[in-house]
């Protein structure tokens, strides 16, 4: 949540800053602000709102120089005002900085300022932290880069919580400071300028070679280089990064949002998703990065998925494929209650934790507490360069690409195929055939053009999504693999339409559920033909014979569905376990459109970040 971005260099610092924060504006987008160092001190503009409004501000009152930082804010500690906006200053006006995360101490911290005789003009733990570096800075009589980075050593062991921050001071010009415990920072190194940003989507127009910062390391950049050191004063070692999407990957095209872009692109990103990791000779699925053998994969009698929102949908259909083809017992927790609980774990338990960013809060807290407990930890994400994927035992990594909007897409699609991969794998090891082997790879190979032929469905869907958009209420209902669809769905709609959408097993219709329904209450059902699809059809017909207007999505061929559903659509047949990769896509592009004919701010839904890195 929020986006920091920073840049030094020979360039002016306000275009770069504004190009990097728009790339980021998914992170958080209830206002922001930038500071330049302009030879004189420090120039300043803050602005309401999301980042055109500063954009426009700095068009109407332009600032120049070479080095500065901006930040695009999800509002966590005050409200969404002016005084609010980063970047927050400490007591002498020259020091600004812009921060990520929660000091959880920032009262007590304040108090103590307080009586030192600071004063504060926001309601932020952002200005405490401030002004506590610039304090420490006040002691020092030397002026200096290493100073500053003495400075935040001495200011960063006081404080309690996640942050990951970037400050300049006009005292030290064409010197940024950066420092990161919980909260994503990465380091962008290019030529006669580096940057520092939050995702390194912020700064590809300028370099692919990054450094991905750990917790708890400093780092001090100017235009010709970096240093980058740890809390403890020790020198840091670094792995220079190259990152694999161009500026191409994180623009709209022809697309007009991110969300509509990023459903379409999911032909190609479940295709990426195996590519490489399937073996007909075998009948299996190769998956290297989870560092176990086959032997220590059989030993694996218990598995805990982990995740939050829609990863942990995508971890609750992986339940169902391991259990499925591999037989071995599966359970999902929520990773903010995971991580708080005393949850029985026999020692043969494996864990997966889920997370397109690979920075979730919550996610990352339980894997180290299951790391802790001495539990191998497996991670699947789609940020090679991310905390979860460095800290992990092991891993999946989803090759779906940057994904902007903040509704998760393709992201929930890619987890689906790699957990398939994962679940073919376990049950060639112990009972799965060779030819058995070999058809699941079969079926999983026809998946990228089954996933294009449902997106022609699109212009349909869009008349669909018309009819429903004025709803209220919305019911989603699903079975087996299909019922974590409709909680994925109706997430969706919730996230990007403010409709109040909720999901329940189909067969729990009638235990209370069914006293929503009424001639105004879409009822959404996934019905594939499948094992279940005759009790589908029954509890379809019950909310007809009480006028409730149904959607039905079932597999192509079927013509019941049309006798009973008011609206139906389609989508080519498949094998139980990979429905949910087919089913879910009306199901996007109907909150989609839903989203659109209400004129929602699609990409950037109210109150919602794309990466949730604070608790």
């Amino acid at each position: 949540m929020c986006g920091i971005v920073g840049y030094v260099g020979k360039a002016e610092a306000p275009q770069a800053l504004l190009q990097g924060l728009k790339r980021l504006e998914y992170r958080g987008y209830d206002s922001a602000g930038m500071a330049t160092l302009n030879g004189s001190g420090l120039a300043v503009r803050k602005a309401v709102g999301r980042i055109a409004e500063l954009e426009k501000l700095v068009a109407e009152e332009p600032i120049h120089g070479q080095t500065g930082i901006c930040h695009t804010r999800w509002a966590t500690h005050g409200s969404v005002t002016r005084e609010n906006a980063h970047p927050h200053f400490d007591r002498s006006g020259k020091l600004a900085l812009v921060h990520n995360g929660v000091i959880e101490n920032y009262l007590e911290l304040r108090a103590a300022l307080e009586i030192d005789g600071h004063f504060f003009k926001s309601q932020t733990d952002t200005e405490v932290l401030a002004h506590l570096i610039g304090r420490e800075f006040d002691r020092l009589k030397e002026r200096s880069k290493g100073r500053l980075v003495e400075a935040l050593r001495a200011a960063l062991l006081q404080v309690i919580g996640t942050y990951g921050i970037a400050f300049i001071h006009e005292d030290v010009p064409g010197v940024i400071i950066g420092a990161r415990r919980g909260s994503p920072l990465v380091l962008g190194i290019g030529k006669e300028e580096n940057l520092l940003a939050s995702d390194a989507a912020a700064m590809v127009s300028h370099t692919r070679d990054v450094v991905y910062l750990k917790d708890y390391e400093i780092v001090a950049l100017d235009a010709e280089g970096f240093q980058i050191t740890t809390l403890q004063g020790d020198g840091a070692g670094y792995v220079i990064s190259q990152v694999e999407f161009s500026e191409k990957d994180v623009s709209k095209g022809d697309y007009p949002h991110y969300m509509l872009k990023e459903i379409f692109e999911q032909p190609r990103t479940v295709r990426d998703a195996m590519r490489g990791r399937l073996a007909p000779e075998e009948g299996t699925a190769k998956l290297g990065g989870l560092e176990m053998s086959n032997a220590e994969l059989r030993d694996v009698e218990r598995i805990v998925i982990s995740g939050c929102g829609t990863a942990l949908h995508a971890g609750m259909v992986g339940e169902y494929m391991i259990e499925t083809l591999a037989h071995i017992p599966v359970e999902c927790e929520f990773a903010s209650e995971l991580r708080y609980r005393n949850l029985p774990v026999p020692k043969d338990t494996l864990v997966f934790v889920i997370s397109q960013s690979g920075e979730t809060a919550d996610t990352l807290a339980a894997l180290r507490e299951c790391q802790r407990k001495g539990h191998r930890t497996l991670g699947i994400c789609n940020n090679v360069g991310s905390t979860i994927a460095r800290e992990n035992d092991g891993g999946v990594y989803m090759h779906a690409g940057p994904e902007i909007g903040v509704a998760a897409t393709k992201s929930f699609t890619s987890q689906l195929v790699v957990q398939s991969l994962v679940a073919l794998l376990l049950g060639r090891i112990t009972h799965l055939s060779h030819s058995e082997g070999l058809n699941i790879i079969r079926e999983l190979e026809k998946m990228p053009d089954k996933v294009a032929k449902v997106l022609e469905l699109n212009d349909r869907i869009a008349r669909i999504a018309k009819k429903y958009a004025q709803s209220k209420v919305m019911l989603f209902m699903g079975r087996q693999f299909n019922y974590p669809i409709a909680l994925e769905g109706a997430l969706k709609v919730k996230e990007t339409s403010y409709i109040a959408a909720s999901a329940h097993p189909s067969a729990e219709l009638k235990h209370g559920v069914i006293a929503l329904i009424d001639e105004s209450t879409p009822s959404v059902f996934i019905a594939p033909r499948d094992a279940v699809f005759e009790k589908n059809l029954s509890n379809i017909e019950e909310v007809k014979a009480r006028k409730g207007p149904v959607i039905a999505i079932g597999t192509e061929g079927d013509d019941r569905l049309a006798q009973v559903a008011d609206d139906v659509i389609l989508v080519p047949e498949a094998p139980d376990f990979l429905t949910p990769i087919l089913m879910v896509i009306p199901l996007q592009l109907l909150a989609y459109h839903i989203a659109v004919e209400l004129g929602r701010d699609v990409d950037k839904p109210r109150n919602l970040a794309k990466s949730v890195t604070v608790e």
